[in-house]
């Protein structure tokens, strides 16, 4: 009997010799894996400050001119430039991205409406003409909706229907929904905006 009660003794004695070695094992897993994420988080700060200070350099250097460092070629006349327009791309979460728009000078062309459309610049709830202009080449059918241009009723109509009013200078502001490919997915008026 006092051998088993030796034993029992033994055994309970080394059952807590394990646990007082495990625990702290445990913990200091647990701090070494915050001091990594703590040496990776700094250095992923120390190199992207880094990365911030390089591009700042090269690009102030390219703004400051070495003195004598010539003169630029004389300019030969304006030169055929590419539309400055690029159609807007949609947001991460959004499936489409809106340019505000005057739409004006749509003529028809067999079964689509070419329609010209100057970028339009907000302030103080009023559009103003932005300068950018491009084309738009889009189905007779499509359909737009409008308000002010049917006398005040929402309502969508096909493009084809609108030639005439929209044949004139810029006056109706729309906003133009773009897809992530560039196309061109729906035209609605912008009434809430005056000219």
């Amino acid at each position: 009997m006092a051998d088993e009660t030796g034993l029992k003794d033994c055994l309970a004695d080394l059952a807590e010799s394990g646990r007082r070695q495990v625990v702290p094992l445990a913990a200091e897993t647990i701090r070494a894996r915050g001091d990594q994420r703590l040496r990776r988080r700094r250095a992923a700060l120390a190199s992207g400050g880094a990365l911030l200070a390089v591009v700042l350099a090269v690009g102030g250097m390219s703004l400051v001119r070495a003195p004598g460092g010539g003169s630029e070629p004389p300019a030969a006349g304006p030169a055929p430039a590419a539309s400055p327009f690029v159609p807007p791309t949609p947001g991460p979460s959004a499936e489409y991205a809106t340019e505000l728009g005057y739409v004006y000078g749509a003529v028809v062309r067999g079964d689509t409406v070419r329609v010209t459309v100057e970028q339009a610049r907000i302030a103080g709830g009023a559009a103003t003409p932005g300068g950018v202009v491009h084309t738009l080449t889009l189905p007779r059918g499509a359909l737009v909706e409008v308000r002010q241009l049917s006398d005040g009723k929402p309502a969508d109509t096909q493009l084809g229907e609108l030639v005439d009013r929209l044949g004139a200078g810029p006056r109706w502001v729309f906003a133009i929904d773009y897809d992530s490919e560039g196309r061109v997915q729906s035209l609605r008026e912008a009434y809430w905006l005056s000219g």
